[in-house]
C-alpha cells in the first residue's frame, strides 16, 4: 500500500506526497503528459529529443548535473509513447536543490542553438546504433507500422526517420516546449523522508510562480479493430532467423489488462512457460522464445518473439507457435498454472515497491491516468483474475485475424 496526500497548485500542477521516514533520501519524480503518440506524424522523435534537451541547461541554470552531484544526488529520465518522466534521488536534507533544478526547467529551457545541435547529433547517433546498426534493431521500426494503421503508436519513440530529428529547428523546439511542458500538464511526486507541509512550502516557492498554459486535450485517432492477419518479411545480416507476432490487447488501465498480462506470462514469461517448455525444451525449434506486453496506456500489444535454431524454417516455427496459442484458446487454464503466474506477478510488484523511486513513479503513472488509487489496486486486480477470464482474453486477443507477423530472415 502506497499512502499519499495530494494537492493542486493554482497553475494546475498536481502534487502527490508519499511520506516514508524509514529512509534518509527523497525521490522527486516529475511526469509530463506527453509522449511520442502526441507528435506530428511528419515531425516524430520530438518527445525523445526533449528528454535530451532538458539536460542541456535551463533559463537560470547552465549546467543541470553539476549542482545535483554536489549535493549527492542522481538523476535520469525516459520517454515512452505515453509520457516523458524525469526523476531525482538525493539526501532528503538537500530536497530543495531538486525543486530549484526542476522548476527552472519547467519555467523555460535555455534554447541554446548549440545545445540543440549537440543533442540532435546524440539522438541521431543513438538512432543509428540502436535501431540501424544492431542485429534485429530495426524490428520495431517495421512492426509498429504493421500492427498499427491509424494510432500514433505506429512509430517508435525514437521517431520514424532520422530526417525528422535532423530537420528540427529552434522554433519547432520552442513550440513543442510551450505546448506540453506546462505545470498544468505535469504530475509531481515527492517521496521519502519529507513532510506534506515541507513539500507545500517548496512548491509555493519554486513551482507556483510558473504560469500555466493552454490545457492539452488529447484527441488521437483510434486504432480500428484488426480483422485480417497481416504479414511482413524482411532480411538482414543477423545470426539467426527470428519470428515476431503481435496481437492487439487492452490498454494499461482497462479492466481486462491483468488477465491479458497473466495470459502473456503463461505463454512466455519464464522457463516454466508454455512456449519455453514446448518449443525450446520438448521440441527445440527455438534458440530463445518469450512473450510480453507493451503495457501502453492506449490499447497495446501482446508480443511473442524468438530466434530459431539452425535448420528450422520460419513457417515450421510459426505453425508450432500457433498450435501453442490455439491450445490456450480452446482449453480452460488449470488453477495451479494461473496461481503460479499470479504469484510471480505479485512478487514482482512487491519487490518493485521496496524501492522508493519505483513507488514514486508508480504513483505518478496512476495519477496521470486519472486515478492515483490505481496504484494500490494492482495486487487485488491480479488476484481477482479467474481461469475463465484468461481463456476469454485468449479467445479475444490471440485470434489469427488480430495478429501481425514478421518473418526476419538471416541473409
Amino acid at each position: 500500500m502506497i499512502h499519499y496526500e495530494h494537492f493542486v497548485l493554482d497553475n494546475g500542477l498536481r502534487v502527490y506526497v508519499h511520506e516514508d521516514e524509514s529512509t534518509p533520501i527523497a525521490a522527486v519524480n516529475i511526469l509530463y503528459n506527453v509522449g511520442s503518440r502526441d507528435e506530428d506524424p511528419n515531425r516524430t522523435g520530438f518527445a525523445h529529443l526533449f528528454e535530451h534537451l532538458m539536460f542541456g541547461g535551463s533559463r537560470h541554470i547552465p549546467s543541470y548535473d553539476e549542482p545535483l552531484q554536489k549535493v549527492g544526488g542522481e538523476n535520469n529520465a525516459f520517454t515512452s509513447p505515453d509520457i516523458t518522466n524525469y526523476y531525482i534521488t538525493l539526501p532528503s536534507a538537500n530536497l530543495e536543490t531538486a525543486f530549484w533544478l526542476e522548476s527552472d526547467r519547467m519555467l523555460s529551457l535555455s534554447f541554446d542553438p548549440q545545445v540543440l545541435d549537440v543533442q540532435q547529433k546524440v539522438v541521431i547517433e543513438e538512432f543509428k546504433q540502436r535501431y540501424l546498426n544492431q542485429p534485429y534493431g530495426d524490428v520495431w521500426l517495421k512492426m509498429r507500422p504493421l500492427a498499427y494503421q491509424e494510432h500514433p503508436y505506429r512509430w517508435a519513440t525514437i521517431g520514424k526517420d532520422i530526417s525528422h530529428i535532423e530537420n528540427a529547428t529552434l522554433d519547432d523546439v520552442k513550440s513543442f516546449f510551450f505546448k506540453y511542458y506546462l505545470p498544468n500538464n505535469a504530475v509531481l511526486v515527492v517521496a521519502g523522508n519529507v513532510t506534506v507541509e515541507q513539500v507545500k512550502q517548496l512548491c509555493q516557492k519554486w513551482f507556483a510562480p510558473i504560469p500555466s498554459g493552454e490545457p492539452y486535450v488529447r484527441q488521437l485517432p483510434q486504432e480500428p479493430v484488426q480483422t485480417e492477419a497481416r504479414k511482413l518479411e524482411t532480411s538482414a545480416n543477423v545470426p539467426l532467423n527470428a519470428l515476431y507476432k503481435a496481437y492487439h490487447m487492452p490498454g494499461r488501465f482497462d479492466p481486462d489488462f491483468q488477465a491479458t498480462d497473466l495470459l502473456s506470462d503463461m505463454l512466455g514469461r519464464s522457463k516454466s512457460s508454455r512456449l519455453y517448455q514446448q518449443l525450446l525444451r520438448q521440441n527445440p525449434l527455438f534458440n530463445n522464445i518469450s512473450a510480453y506486453i507493451t503495457s501502453s496506456a492506449d490499447p497495446g500489444l501482446l508480443v511473442i518473439q524468438g530466434t530459431l535454431n539452425e535448420g528450422v524454417t520460419l513457417e515450421e516455427a510459426d505453425a508450432a507457435v500457433e498450435a501453442v496459442v490455439q491450445d490456450l484458446i480452446d482449453n480452460p487454464v488449470a488453477d495451479d498454472e494461473l496461481a503460479k503466474v499470479k504469484n510471480q506477478a505479485e512478487a514482482t510488484l512487491a519487490f518493485s515497491e521496496v524501492e522508493l523511486l519505483n513507488r514514486a513513479m508508480n504513483l505518478a503513472f496512476a495519477a496521470n491516468a486519472g486515478d492515483p488509487e490505481l496504484v494500490n489496486q494492482e495486487a487485488d486486480r491480479i488476484q481477482s483474475v479467474t481461469p475463465a477470464d484468461v481463456q476469454r482474453m485468449a479467445q479475444q486477443v490471440l485470434r489469427k485475424d488480430n495478429c501481425s507477423t514478421l518473418y526476419y530472415r538471416a541473409a
